[in-house]
């Protein structure tokens, strides 16, 4: 081969073999047309410098609008312009490059499942791809686990024996020896059944149901060739143990997941075992976030003379807890112990608080002589204890009972609603009713107060006007 060889505008010089000039023709490439760069942006509507979020936008609101026939187009503009990629062969070279194969092409995606990943289903119903392959999700198992305070508090670990469906090994899952199965005939291979039920004339009840010749599976296996492992059920039984870690400082409520660790079944995503925490009612301590709270009696001498007494923890520490020198302890007040209440979860070292509400019991009734002593000791009675005889002569005496505010709110509320009751039995029942307005046409005052009282008795929505 002689002579010079030249490639655009390059001289490569002569004295080339023909199998050197070969090399060099395969290396060097044509650049490719330029071609319409325009029209995606076009069917999304926006414009060419248009941000991610514009791109995500702007096919939300067109996956909604448009027509199904225009979604494969709407779905592949999307794919090629969210992917910076293909965006930067596309607006070079525009959608011949990427047909041809630069970039990995533009239609490489599944349109539903763009659009599975915007709004969690097809666009056309039924909640999948439209191929009808997608693997649905099997259910989660929820169990309850009850724990002591005790155990929120160290922390502990439970371990569970259960039994859960797992796919037949024998058959992998397919219930048959072959591996094949045959279309259901009662349901078509639909997995549904209709029924149609006559309620009276000219009215029907139409209800769906599983097919209970397949289980609503919408395959049969013939007798012969059912698995002998799994009976032509797919699944067998398995028992499993669990090792359930309840940590520090969880709260009631709180969840602990096995991801695919429930029931197994073809075609479908193992779901979750869950555990959710039940923490069980503790006698003396209540819980109320990182915070434990505990209540503690006092006779009137400790809360006057001071206190000490030893409280044991959750962990079976002893506390010892003691009142200041001089320090009296009003009824129902707080006081709080620093570092001393629940662990916070995932950060055990760091504790609430302890609080301890007080109580003070009284005793029921003193003697003369218990009294003197006080008053002697105690601070002198208020003024207006400090009553002359003649100012106790012109005062009406009063005498004092015990009362439970409960039961007498209670007895309060029954005698209101009996009294109701028998309004609604009086034969003026339909005169309460129709007593709207009742109108005074002279001012007299012992006149208005009959009236009032009256309507009173009769409506509690009764009005009054008083004509000038």
């Amino acid at each position: 081969f002689s002579g010079s060889l030249r490639v655009g505008e390059i001289d490569l010089g002569s004295g080339i073999s023909r199998n050197q000039s070969n090399l060099i023709e395969e290396d060097v490439r044509e650049a490719p047309k330029k071609s319409d760069n325009t029209r995606y942006y076009e069917i999304l509507g926006v414009s060419q410098n248009a941000s991610h979020d514009d791109l995500k936008k702007a096919y939300k609101k067109a996956a909604i609008k448009n027509h199904p026939d225009k979604f494969k187009e709407l779905a592949q503009a999307y794919d090629v312009l969210s992917d910076p990629e293909k965006r930067e062969i596309y607006d070079q070279y525009g959608e011949d490059a990427l047909k041809e194969g630069m970039g990995g092409g533009g239609g490489g995606h599944d349109p539903f499942d763009i659009f599975s990943s915007f709004f969690g289903g097809s666009p056309f119903g039924g909640g999948g791809s439209s191929r009808g392959r997608r693997q649905r999700r099997g259910e989660d198992v929820v169990h309850s686990l009850k724990v002591s305070l005790e155990d929120i508090y160290l922390g502990t670990s439970k371990k569970l024996s259960l039994s859960r469906n797992v796919l037949c090994s024998k058959c992998n899952g397919k219930g048959s020896k072959s591996g094949a199965s045959l279309k259901c005939a009662g349901c078509q291979g639909t997995g549904m059944k209709v029924t149609i039920r006559h309620l009276g004339p000219s009215m029907i009840q139409q209800m769906q149901h599983a097919c209970n010749e397949c289980k609503g599976t919408g395959e049969t296996i013939s007798d012969k060739d059912r698995c002998t492992q799994c009976k032509g059920e797919k699944v067998v039984q398995e028992k499993k143990v669990l090792e359930v870690i309840v940590e520090k400082g969880m709260q009631s409520g709180q969840k602990i997941s096995f991801p695919g660790e429930a029931d197994e079944a073809p075609e479908t995503v193992t779901g979750d075992i869950v555990f959710i925490i039940h923490q069980k009612e503790h006698p003396k301590f209540k819980r109320k976030g990182e915070d434990l709270f505990v209540e503690h009696s006092l006779s009137l001498t400790e809360a006057l003379c001071g206190f000490q007494f030893v409280l044991t923890h959750l962990d079976g520490r002893q506390l010892l807890i003691k009142s200041n020198p001089g320090e009296v302890v009003k009824p129902d007040s707080f006081k709080a112990i620093n570092d001393e209440g629940m662990p916070l979860y995932q950060r055990p070292f760091m504790k609430g608080k302890l609080y301890i509400h007080f109580n003070v019991d009284f005793p029921e009734s003193l003697n003369p002589e218990q009294v003197k002593a006080l008053e002697a000791i105690l601070p002198s009675k208020p003024g207006a204890s400090q009553l002359t005889d003649m100012e106790v002569d012109e005062c009406e005496e009063t005498t004092l009972h015990d009362v439970n505010m409960e039961e007498e709110m209670r007895r309060k509320q029954q005698a209101q609603a009996e009294a109701y009751d028998e309004d609604d039995d009086m034969p003026g029942g339909a005169q309460r009713v129709q007593c709207a307005q009742q109108i005074l046409t002279n001012g007299s005052t012992f006149a208005l107060l009959i009236t009032i009282n009256w309507c009173r008795r009769v409506s509690t929505n009764c009005k009054i006007y008083i004509d000038p």
